[in-house]
């Protein structure tokens, strides 16, 4: 059968025609016949196709066959409208090798709509095929063919369906021989053309090895007329439009169970109609037809072949009936059941028997209450235990009942009145009843999750007592909780969602679990986690100095915002030449994560009542350095915060809860084992739901977009606005593409991917500006760039109307290039990046608030988080990020709480680039971000040659 996606480029024009099937003994033989409707084809040549040749079709007078659902009967045309047969030019295609064309067919908003018709009848035929619904036959020839049946009900509403769409063009080839002139029979036209695509379905592999003469193997038609009786004997049951199933039975006699399975006869077309077969040879079933006897007798002996214990039906009187012993029930419950549903024979258990025994994974506590010191125990194994817990309905089985039940050799048993079927692997729980012992925090996670991995297999685990409270208070922080106040030394008034922030975190701390409060930037995550200093020092059992770790562009933040919300607070910071811990015994002390990692000895020996890890994203690799150093800071409770808890990928996530939980998430390569990879793939929509349900109850996420969170926030707008490149750029880009794509498929291993993201970065700075690419310092700037032309026509709007800009660039090189520009046409800018001194940060943060320059160039990396600059009422982009979630994070330092004008984002994008490729990526991964339960540009490293050279390739508009 050809390939759909090797077919020429002669299909696009040939689905464009009509379609009618021609049709052949045997079905195989059978042809489609393209044909265009005036009788002109439409096609110079498709020989490559199918043949040229000629079909005869009704078609009318003058205005052309009418393309109306034709009704179902074969209705004589002359009758109904003037006609003419004519023999009109067509292509005929074998129905084998036209399956891929009319699923092409299907597809094309073009195609002619009997052949989309004929292609829709093809897919309901290979999914029949597909399903094992085959039989051999005989056909009026003499020859060896597969025919599709039996069909189902709901596959004879599939062919109503079809027949009640088909296109009068599709069934346009009259009966041979009938006068007057009459079209066929719709719905025998598509149980045709169903033939004719099972019969010329390719044959087993084996027949190559064989000759060409084995009947129903070969695919040359075979002579096979001596084997018409037995044809006609296999087709009298799948024809008769009758069916067969067992109705499993049990009788309680002297306490034991003896099941029967019992013949049931339906019709096919009508499930309302159902007799048992004992009823039915007491002429009870006479709307199954006068042969019905007979075709029950055709069907129970073809179930005899699949399944041995009936053949004792077939020596019976009446083919009513089976005993069943043990070993063949046993049977019936597991593969026998299968081997007769796929011979169309259903097995059917008394509802009160089947799945009424359950067995769930149970986790309780062998103490009353939780320990004090709960944070402290999450590698405690003696505080639970783990089991199997069977269950009758909603009902535990007693002791006994479980014992009763371990000790049956039966695949039923009798429980509390009743005759149960027990499901082996119930039975083997209740063998082994107990579990290994988890530890405290695989406990939490089970309570958390609702499931556990035992074996492999992921169960639904119940967990009881405390554990179950627990895991009900942290799931749900608003459920039934105390609220928690501001504190009495906090100079704000906190919002609703802030207080609530401030239980949660009061919450979790107090149970020594650690947290990461993840709302959007500019939600206010510094004065809660003030609130929440000044909470646990009222209490001398939590009281202690905190530390905040942070960027050194946020010391200057963090220190005005103490002084303002919690006046009187001892502040420091640890930071500078000049720094020490002398003393330190409340309040905050303030570093930054270098200088954290440098001085880790010393800040590991201070008592910390808290340590918070502000913008926590920084030590999201959590092999680095800097995440190693945080790691060794001891403390009571860990915060971390952050607006983009997942930037890449869940490692990150992982990294984060696992330093302030530690070990909540298992380790890094088991947790990329049993989540990362099916969660990223946004193939396994349950193994996300569990994950969400893990990580939910620590980390707190509120979004400006949520009801009730910000609503005194102006609009925000976002426009990604599309610049061409110019000459320049565009010799610069092809000619870059070309020389390092020709380098790239000449290497290998880490070199090619070296080589990739070398190309990437190349194109990118191409696409901001040549200068930046070529390294210039002094050349000319205007007239080489498209993004330099877009934001000259933004600045001068926005400054004379009196507004101010946030220009985001990841390169600093750029960022020069942009004040130099900007500088010689008379704007003030400010340029902040991660070389700034922290106090010269502060400053210019302050001079920017202040209206003393209209345009402030930032670093991405260095400015995209933390700073407060709601000034701002229009942020640029001028190039993209590989990530979504770092751009939000930098859009948010003008939109932020304190904002109250609208802001528009501005995201320039090189139409037809990289860039613009890129652009349609990153929804993506603003999913994956935005489930929080790629990566970056590596990720593009793994392209192949052809993928990569799509990505980068320079597309010119038309």
């Amino acid at each position: 059968m050809t390939e759909l996606a090797t077919l020429p480029a002669e299909a696009e024009q040939l689905v464009r025609c009509a379609a009618v099937l021609v049709m052949a003994d045997p079905p195989r033989a059978a042809h489609t016949a393209f044909f265009h409707p005036d009788g002109v084809l439409a096609l110079p040549d498709v020989t490559d196709i199918g043949e040229p040749g000629e079909v005869t079709v009704v078609l009318p007078r003058s205005t052309g066959l009418r393309d109306a659902a034709v009704p179902g009967a074969a209705v004589p045309v002359a009758r109904d409208v003037a006609v003419v047969t004519r023999t009109i030019p067509a292509i005929l295609v074998p129905v084998s090798e036209a399956v891929p064309l009319l699923a092409r067919a299907r597809r094309d908003p073009q195609a002619h709509p009997a052949a989309a018709f004929w292609g829709a009848a093809a897919l309901v035929a290979l999914q029949l095929v597909a399903r094992g619904r085959l039989y051999p036959s005989v056909s009026a020839s003499g020859f060896d063919v597969w025919r599709l049946g039996p069909l189902e009900v709901g596959d004879l509403a599939r062919v109503r369906e079809l027949v009640a769409a088909m296109p009068a063009h599709a069934r346009a080839t009259p009966v041979p021989g009938r006068s007057p002139l009459e079209l066929p029979d719709p719905e025998a036209l598509v149980r045709d053309f169903f033939d004719a695509v099972a019969d010329g379905m390719p044959r087993s592999p084996a027949a190559r090895h064989l000759t060409s003469t084995v009947p129903y193997v070969s695919a040359p038609p075979q002579r096979v007329a001596d084997l018409r009786d037995w044809a006609a004997e296999v087709s009298a049951g799948i024809d008769s439009g009758q069916r067969i199933s067992l109705r499993i039975q049990v009788d309680d006699v002297a306490g034991a169970g003896v099941f029967r399975a019992v013949v049931q006869v339906a019709s096919v077309t009508d499930p309302s109609v159902l007799v048992d077969a004992a009823d039915l040879w007491k002429e009870q079933g006479a709307d199954l037809g006068p042969r019905a006897r007979i075709h029950t007798m055709i069907l129970v002996r073809r179930a005899a072949t699949v399944w041995r214990p009936l053949q004792r039906l077939l020596t019976a009187a009446v083919p009513d009936e089976v005993e069943l012993d043990d070993e063949e029930v046993e049977e019936l419950l597991g593969e026998a059941s299968r081997r007769l549903g796929d011979a169309g024979v259903d097995v059917h258990w008394p509802r009160s028997m089947v799945g009424a025994l359950t067995a769930r994974a149970t986790v309780t506590s062998h103490a009353a209450s939780p320990p004090s010191d709960l944070g402290t125990k999450l590698g405690a194994a003696e505080l639970f235990s783990f089991s199997w817990q069977v269950a009758l309905g909603d009902e535990p089985l007693t002791q006994a009942e479980l014992d009763q039940l371990a000790e049956s050799r039966r695949p039923v048993v009798r429980l509390r009145d009743r005759w149960l079927i027990v499901d082996p692997e119930v039975l083997r729980r209740a063998r082994e009843r107990d579990i290994a012992s988890p530890t405290t925090l695989d406990a939490l996670t089970m309570a958390l999750t609702g499931t556990a991995e035992v074996d492999g297999v992921v169960v639904p685990v119940h967990s009881e007592g405390w554990l179950q409270e627990l895991g009900r208070r942290i799931s749900d922080p608003d459920d039934g909780q105390e609220p928690v106040g501001a504190p009495a030394a906090l100079t704000a008034v906190l919002r609703d969602y802030q207080l609530r922030g401030l239980g949660w975190l009061v919450r979790m701390t107090s149970l020594g679990l650690g947290a990461c409060l993840a709302d959007d930037m500019g939600l206010g995550k510094t004065v809660t986690l003030i609130a929440l200093h000044l909470h646990r020092s009222a209490d001398p059992a939590t009281a202690g100095p905190t530390l905040v770790i942070c960027p050194a562009s946020l010391l200057g933040n963090w220190e005005r915002e103490i002084a303002r919300f919690a006046p009187g607070t001892a502040v420091r910071r640890f930071h500078g030449a000049r720094r020490d811990l002398v003393g330190v015994s409340d309040g905050f002390v303030l570093t930054t994560y270098g200088t954290m990692r440098r001085d880790v000895a010393a800040l590991s020996g201070t008592a910390w009542g808290l340590v918070a890890a502000d913008e926590a994203q920084h030590v999201k690799n959590p092999l680095s350095g800097t995440a190693k150093a945080l790691r060794r800071i001891p403390s009571r409770s860990r915060v971390a915060l952050t607006g983009t808890p997942v930037e890449n990928n869940l490692s990150e996530l992982w990294a984060i809860l696992d330093w302030a939980t530690p070990g909540l998430l298992g380790t890094l390569p088991a947790f990329r084992a049993r989540w990362g990879r099916a969660v990223e793939g946004g193939q396994d929509e349950v193994a996300a739901r569990r994950l969400a349900r893990l990580v939910q109850p620590f980390l707190l996420r509120r979004r400006k977009s949520d009801p009730g969170i910000a609503p005194e926030l102006p609009p925000k707008t976002e426009t990604d606005q599309l610049v061409s490149l110019t000459r320049e750029q565009v010799g610069l880009y092809e000619a870059v593409v070309r020389e390092t794509m020709a380098q790239i498929e000449a290497s290998e291993g880490i070199t090619r991917r070296g080589l990739i993201l070398k190309l990437l970065t190349a194109l990118k700075q191409i696409c901001n500006h040549p200068s930046h690419y070529l390294h210039e310092s002094g050349s000319r700037l205007s007239g080489r760039s498209g993004k330099l032309e877009l934001l000259d026509e933004l600045l001068d709007t926005i400054t004379s109307e009196g507004g101010s800009v946030l220009v985001f660039t990841q390169y600093v090189a750029m960022a020069r290039l942009l004040e130099r520009h900007l500088a010689d046409r008379g704007i003030g800018t400010l340029f902040l990046h991660g070389g700034t001194p922290v106090a010269r940060r502060d400053t210019m943060v302050a001079q920017f608030q202040d209206g003393q320059a209209p345009v402030f160039l930032l670093s991405l990396k260095a400015a995209g988080t933390g700073l407060n600059l709601t000034r701002a009422d229009h942020v640029i982009h001028f190039d993209r990020w590989w990530n979504p979630a770092v751009e939000e994070q930098a859009t948010d330092r003008a939109y932020r709480i304190g904002q109250t004008r609208p802001v528009q984002v501005h995201r320039f994008v090189a139409e037809g680039t990289v860039e613009d490729r890129i652009a349609e990526l990153l929804t993506a991964k603003r999913a994956l971000a935005d489930a929080v339960l790629g990566s970056g540009e590596a990720a593009f490293s793994e392209l192949t040659d052809s993928e990569l050279s799509d990505l980068v390739t320079l597309r010119r508009s038309t």
